[in-house]
């Protein structure tokens, strides 16, 4: 994972973690490495994030412990280039993540394309939370009626049962703050693929901090303690 790269992969590791993690600026990691003698400048800092997060992520899903079937469905707004963007996210009956994806718009294709991306790697809900949202309930609609007539299980399977609260729905909201928290020190995104890497990573540290990942349910592991895990 580390070859060939001209620093230890510990101090990658410490980067990009603190970064993910923590309401650091790449100067101030910067700043921070070079009063421990390491020299590395900020845009390095920021290709180890790009570089290293997406394959942290993946090795984490790889981990990630199954989650309930009672879902809570949201989006938040994320800025990038000065515009506005869609965060969509889900949580289950306990509070852990289930899926997210980050969208140029806000409408029923990628409303779509983020329910259709959970029920593939997480199967069907029972049940799904969402607010008044009429486009989401119409694509929870649209990819229930699509997963039905495409199961070749025999069995009767039953629709997805619709809620629309804004209070039920709450918990999600609470749960955005978290992201939004580490977000908002970084003052916008440049790119749309640049965004989507990191909050990919921050929604991972996210994940760390529950503790979803299989080797964490029963042991207290530290942040750093799973990303070195990840990265063995």
């Amino acid at each position: 994972m580390f070859k060939g790269r001209h620093f230890d992969r510990s101090v990658i590791l410490l980067c990009v973690r603190w970064y993910l993690a923590y309401n650091l600026s790449l100067r101030n990691l910067e700043e921070m490495m070079a009063e421990r003698g390491i020299l590395v400048d900020h845009a390095t800092i920021h290709r180890w994030v790009i570089r290293y997060s997406p394959e942290l992520l993946e090795r984490f899903n790889r981990r990630k412990r199954a989650v309930t079937g009672k879902l809570h469905v949201d989006e938040t707004y994320i800025r990038v280039r000065g515009q506005w963007r869609y965060l969509y996210r889900a949580i289950d009956s306990n509070g852990d993540t289930v899926e997210f994806w980050f969208s140029e718009r806000r409408n029923l294709a990628a409303a779509k394309r983020f329910l259709r991306k959970a029920l593939k790697r997480h199967g069907r809900p029972k049940r799904i939370v969402i607010d008044g949202s009429q486009t989401n309930r119409e694509a929870i609609l649209s990819c229930d009626t699509t997963d039905r007539l495409q199961d070749r299980s025999r069995r009767q399977l039953k629709p997805i049962l619709i809620r629309q609260s804004a209070y039920l729905n709450n918990r999600i909201e609470q749960d955005h703050r978290a992201i939004k928290r580490r977000v908002r020190p970084m003052l916008g995104f440049k790119t749309m693929n640049s965004a989507r890497v990191i909050l990919g990573g921050i929604e991972m540290v996210h994940m760390m901090r529950k503790g979803q990942a299989k080797y964490a349910c029963r042991s207290q592991l530290s942040l750093a303690e799973q990303f070195e895990r990840l990265a063995a």
